[in-house]
């Protein structure tokens, strides 16, 4: 089978790596893919954006299946396309990824299905999202507010005060810091607890819920600094009970599917569930339509059997039943950013060294999967804000977090970064039990 990823981030470098692993896999082809990437598949430099042209491209390089990593192609309706081609792909069309394309369209889709989540209330006026502020703030109620469209993890904001929630409607709104995608903002009440992201497969029917993660946003250790698409995440989650998962499946995923059917949305991939437990209750913070990213760098590899039969029957609508997939031992892993990621404007093209050092000490118990790299005059370069995932595995939640951070700490480029504590939260609870 000739299998096409879309993408270019850690995320496709770790599903490239997971899909080789399958007997059924024949040819992998990339598109646009990375150097690390390259390293395993062929790439080709056609945008993941480009939903034309990549219908084009998969048509042309006879395709068996595509899986599609990031939420844009998905926005823009690439797997309508290649389902019009007749190219079975792994995620859903663009009416299922408004989901994660509009803030407001996925909160009125809870609304309406009863799915536990924030109160909230949406404006495409900034002074009157001020003045609800302002309202929210002297009855005591904190807010959260966000950009309505796709900002890549970035159009959310946590303030501390009614100054910061009241300046986060200027950089969305005024600024337009994100374009078009903060012509609406959403401002939601804050909820307090340990976030989890809860993945499942599923082919608009029936769901197979991949092992728990949790991800950590702020980009600086503490949960401090500014909001990011993410700084790390391990799998599993030891505070997931199979209570608790199975009160998950029937207040919100099942919910859910439920949900995408009565709107006649045919929801084929993967259906992300960003939560906060408040007080041991389940809310969603944000649904995604695709794997998250890093979440995919710690699930995939704990993930035992091969998922290639699992995509494709997502795909095709034939998923045999429920059931939910064991993590086989622990993984962490850490994101390594550039200089002025989150806060700033990132300083590309600096040359990155000594992964091979981090290979040596990974060996068969990790990986480090490249996100945003280039190769430049022959030398390996950054190429945006996440540059490198150093994950690392293990029977022992405790070995898996000391290997990754200690392989993280011997790669070298200038301004690299990485949260020294994700994982704390699990590393603690361990310790308590």
């Amino acid at each position: 089978m000739k299998v096409l990823v879309v993408g270019k981030g850690g995320r496709e470098h770790a599903l490239v790596w997971k899909l080789k692993q399958s007997p059924s896999c024949g040819e992998i082809i990339c598109a646009p893919g990375n150097p690390g990437i390259g390293k395993l598949a062929d790439c080709f430099p056609v945008l993941a954006a480009d939903k034309l042209h990549l219908a084009d491209f998969a048509k042309e390089q006879a395709v068996d299946f595509v899986a599609v990593g990031p939420e844009q192609p998905l926005a823009n309706g690439l797997a309508d396309e290649l389902q019009a081609a007749g190219i079975p792909c792994f995620g859903p069309g663009k009416a299922g990824a408004r989901i994660e394309s509009s803030k407001i369209w996925a909160k009125n889709f809870m609304a309406k299905n009863h799915i536990p989540t924030a109160r909230f209330a949406f404006f495409n006026d900034p002074d009157k999202a001020k003045d609800y502020i302002r309202k929210e703030w002297a009855a005591g109620q904190q807010v959260v507010v966000k950009a309505d469209g796709l900002c890549e993890g970035k159009g959310a904001y946590v303030p501390e005060s009614e100054e910061e929630a009241l300046r986060a409607v200027d950089i969305i709104m005024i600024e337009k810091k994100f374009g078009l995608a903060g012509e609406w903002v959403v401002v939601e009440e804050r909820l307090f607890g340990q976030e989890l992201t809860i993945q499942a497969i599923t082919d608009g029917q029936r769901l197979v819920i991949l092992p728990p993660a949790q991800d950590y946003k702020h980009r600086n250790a503490g949960d401090k600094g500014p909001m990011t698409g993410g700084m790390g995440a391990y799998a599993p989650v030891p505070i997931v009970t199979e209570q608790l998962l199975a009160e998950i499946k029937e207040t919100i995923l099942r919910p859910a599917i439920k949900g995408f059917a009565c709107e006649s949305i045919a929801y084929r991939g993967v259906l992300y569930a960003g939560l906060m437990l408040v007080e041991g209750k389940p809310y969603v913070i944000e649904f995604n339509c695709r794997l998250g990213d890093p979440e995919a760098q710690a699930v995939l590899p704990v993930i035992d059997e091969d998922i290639l039969p699992l995509f494709r029957a997502a795909a095709a609508g034939k998923l045999p039943e429920d059931r939910i997939i064991p993590a086989g031992q622990h993984a962490f892993c850490v994101v390594m950013v550039s200089l002025g990621y989150g806060f700033q404007e990132e300083h590309p093209n600096q040359e990155i060294t000594h992964i091979d050092w981090a290979t040596d000490i990974l060996r068969e118990e990790g990986f480090v999967f490249y996100c945003n790299t280039k190769w430049q005059k022959g030398k390996l370069v950054t190429n945006g804000g996440r540059v490198l995932t150093v994950t690392a595995w293990d029977k022992s939640l405790v070995r898996a977090g000391s290997l990754a951070n200690y392989a993280a700490s011997k790669i070298c480029f200038a301004g690299s970064y990485f949260r020294p504590d994700i994982g704390y939260q699990a590393l603690h609870y361990q310790r308590s039990t």
